[in-house]
């Protein structure tokens, strides 16, 4: 984060159990009702099952079972995020979608060692430093591994479209 200081990012933001995160807007494809999902037998666990979007067959993650946070019940805000990561598309449940927000690189930092999170730092790109509120500023990326990606697809492969 700290090379890239005249630098704005334009984030999407929501909630995962009781912390809001943040997520590069030019990673999200879209954001959809939450609906039905089907599961998908042998899948890893944080792997909700699969939805079909417009005749796309997509994988679905439980973020707050990947990130190892308090699953809280699904309701009317309730959304999947549907994002593009490393090459893949993929949908990710959130408990609500506040708002698209600018963030100047002057308050956003790398991960201090003292940030109350329970996510694990590997997932974390930084911290976004709002008036009243601590922004998470999740790394996609390192969300859903090449191998967790290769699982999923061996899975989608037996799914009829």
């Amino acid at each position: 984060m700290a090379e890239e200081k005249a630098k704005e990012y334009q984030l999407v933001v929501f909630a995962v159990g009781n912390e809001e995160f943040g997520v590069d807007i030019s990673q999200v494809r879209e954001i959809v009702r939450l609906m039905q999902i089907v599961s998908l037998p042998k899948a890893s666990a944080f792997i909700e099952g699969v939805v079909n979007l417009r005749g796309q067959v997509l994988a679905v993650i439980d973020l707050a079972k990947k990130l190892g946070l308090t699953i809280n019940k699904r309701g009317d805000h309730s959304r999947i995020i549907i994002v593009e990561v490393g090459g893949h598309t993929v949908g990710m449940i959130v408990d609500s979608v506040s708002e698209v927000l600018r963030l100047s690189a002057n308050c956003a930092e790398d991960v201090p060692n003292l940030v109350n999170t329970e996510v694990p730092e590997h997932y974390i790109k930084g911290i976004g430093k709002l008036k009243d509120r601590l922004l998470v500023l999740l790394d996609l990326n390192n969300i859903i591994t090449p191998e967790e990606f290769k699982n999923v697809e061996r899975h989608l492969k037996a799914v009829p479209a």
